[in-house]
């Protein structure tokens, strides 16, 4: 996973976090997309993302051999 992707899903994390915790979003949207900002922290923070693979994306600018 490339550092440009890990760092917009901890963006994007933080964003829902913060709008959820202000009671901006709240309900059952708010509570699904609470669940979507903990998928999204964890990916960047174990740096892999099971989806990316199933589809074939990468990423990640250097190419490992």
């Amino acid at each position: 996973m490339g550092s440009i992707d890990r760092i917009t899903r901890l963006f994007i994390a933080a964003v829902i976090s913060i709008l959820f915790l202000t009671h901006i979003i709240s309900s059952t949207l708010g509570i699904i997309l609470l669940v979507v900002s903990g998928i999204l922290l964890l990916t960047s923070l174990i740096s892999f993302c099971p989806l990316n693979t199933f589809i074939g994306v990468n990423t990640c600018s250097t190419e490992k051999k």
